[in-house]
């Protein structure tokens, strides 16, 4: 029986792979070859994009369980890791993403199949082994599942996705959910679909601007810097559970974790639990009025000043010499 590693891919587009997925297929093909279980049928383009990111066979299953919470995809993963083992293929790894929805799954997956669970993997090695982020990005300890399939909820930017192509197209099988997996699970009874900004999604920008407790409530010159760079909005918990802004931007170790190219963070003091959602990101600028604030302890570069001064100042330079 030859191993290889199931990647869950939550919903692909018709217009191909988010990054977020296809570092997610990356990180699996550190451990070896890998299948991916895709909800619906892709489009062909999709697939495409599937087989040049390394992925030999494509499980595809209902076409929309969002009606549901986790427990019925929770299920059908764990049937789509029981038809690999039959058809020869026993996945010594199923890889999910670590939202807190991935997390979830990971952990109802492994106890239908009885396998060890790692969440925050922020890197992996050939032999399985896990180098997990814990007490708030502080430490990094390494873990290994002893089981014979590992699940593993993998961090944004834990592999660069860059593409390592399968000979011919991917192999497609439809594999059904369970048929008590429906019968008491959670629905979802409505829905609230949020505003559109035009800003590109948090985790998958490559830049990010962030605001805290210093913009006092203002988040307009953090917008407008966002717009002129093409940058996702970020935010520091403070911020949004003061209100300001939705909890949708929150970075942070219980928000979002994000790895841009560059995140430029004002008026945040960058303490612990901010530092947790952002540490890794490429290039970081702060800015704060207070030259003793822990965030300039990790930035690359430092403003000392007021925000509402420095990034209007920064957005007008941008734009005149965009001319």
């Amino acid at each position: 029986m030859t191993a290889s590693v199931l990647v869950y891919l939550d919903a692909v587009h018709a217009d191909g792979l988010r990054k977020a997925q296809r570092e997610l297929l990356a990180a699996g093909r550190i451990l070896g070859p890998v299948s991916a279980a895709v909800t619906g049928t892709p489009s062909e383009a999709a697939l495409a994009q599937l087989a040049e990111s390394g992925v030999e066979t494509v499980y595809t299953g209902p076409a929309d369980l969002s009606g549901y919470l986790v427990a019925p995809t929770a299920a059908w993963l764990a049937a789509v890791a029981g038809a690999a083992a039959e058809a020869g293929t026993a996945p010594s790894a199923v890889v999910v993403d670590n939202s807190a929805g991935g997390k979830e799954i990971a952990a109802r997956v492994g106890v239908r199949l009885n396998a060890g669970v790692i969440t925050d993997v922020v890197a992996l090695e050939a032999d399985g082994t896990a180098h997990k982020s814990v007490l708030a990005g502080s430490y990094e300890v390494r873990a290994k599942a002893t089981s014979a399939t590992a699940v593993l909820a993998i961090k944004g930017n834990a592999a660069e996705g860059a593409p390592e192509p399968v000979r011919g197209a991917a192999d497609l099988r439809a594999v059904d959910v369970p048929a008590d997996a429906l019968a008491n699970a959670a629905r979802v009874t409505a829905r609230v679909e949020r505003p559109k900004t035009g800003r590109p999604e948090l985790t998958e920008a490559s830049i990010v601007v962030a605001g805290g407790r210093g913009t006092d409530g203002d988040f307009g010159p953090i917008e407008e810097l966002a717009d002129v760079l093409g940058a996702a909005v970020g935010a520091s918990r403070a911020a949004t559970d003061a209100g300001w802004i939705g909890h949708d931007f929150q970075v942070g170790q219980t928000g979002k974790t994000v790895s841009p190219q560059l995140y430029i963070s004002a008026g945040i003091s960058g303490a612990i639990q901010q530092k947790a959602g952002m540490q890794t990101s490429k290039v970081i600028v702060a800015i704060n009025s207070d030259p003793e604030s822990p965030v300039f302890e990790i930035a690359d570069f430092g403003v000392v000043g007021d925000l509402f001064k420095v990034l209007p100042q920064a957005a007008e330079e941008i734009k005149r010499r965009r001319g």
